[in-house]
């Protein structure tokens, strides 16, 4: 199925415009920064693009602000006393120097130890911290994929984890792939299998369409409930 990509500007609003093989246009609005992107056919003219997004401002604007308003986590330094979540549980971050590998590791339920090298900087700790949080992740992952996957009747060639900006996952529909958000693994465990849900069923179905609504409702009947709960969550900076 081909598709196209082009942008417009509506009251200072920009939003995506995703050309592809379909009979009518949707709009859409993506988490965690709110973008919104506007599916339309192929053969659409531009000017009724842009008039259908003009007829939309309100919805979009009411959209926009509601993500503008979502809590953001403040900035973290990686010192001793911060707040860091694990699969959505709070942890205070206790800094060890200590010389050998730098590690981050659990302390009890309600501590999380970065032992790291004297004079290590802010970039190298957060990296650390990065990189301990992609080990967690990715430990999570296979079980749930192969749970879902034996209930959906589907499975996933591959999958990953990376950092995105404006997605919680993305699926690669010819190559059969999963990405997933690396910001997950700061997220409650049913948030991480929603979004494993999510991206699965566009194996089943390209669109978010209603047959894709379907799916979700089939598989997972409360995704609505997690998907709020999701992006009702401080996000990342």
């Amino acid at each position: 199925m081909s598709t196209n990509n082009e942008k417009i500007s509506i009251a200072n609003i920009e939003v995506d415009v995703v050309r592809k093989d379909i009979k009518n246009m949707h709009l859409a609005v993506y988490p965690p920064t709110g973008r919104i992107r506007l599916s339309a056919p192929n053969k659409t003219d531009a000017d009724v693009v842009r008039l259908f997004a003009i007829s939309k401002l309100g919805w979009i604007k009411k959209h926009v602000k509601n993500f503008q308003n979502q809590p953001r986590e403040t900035e973290r330094e990686f010192v001793s006393g911060e707040s860091h979540y694990v699969q959505g549980k709070r942890y205070l971050l206790e800094v060890v120097e200590a010389s050998g590998h730098p590690r981050v590791y659990f302390s009890g339920t309600k501590k999380l130890i970065m032992q790291i090298r004297p004079q290590t900087d802010r970039a190298t700790r957060a990296r650390i911290m990065r990189e301990w949080y992609r080990k967690q992740l990715k430990a999570e992952i296979p079980l749930l994929l192969a749970k879902w996957e034996k209930r959906m009747g589907v499975t996933a060639n591959d999958w990953g984890v990376k950092r995105m900006r404006t997605k919680w996952g993305a699926c690669n529909i010819d190559d059969k792939r999963i990405w997933l958000n690396l910001e997950l693994a700061k997220k409650p465990r049913i948030h991480l299998e929603y979004i494993i849900v999510h991206e699965l069923v566009h194996l089943l179905e390209r669109h978010h369409n209603d047959r894709f609504v379907a799916y979700m409702d089939e598989f997972m009947p409360k995704w609505r409930l997690y998907r709020e709960g999701l992006n009702g969550l401080p996000v990342g900076i």
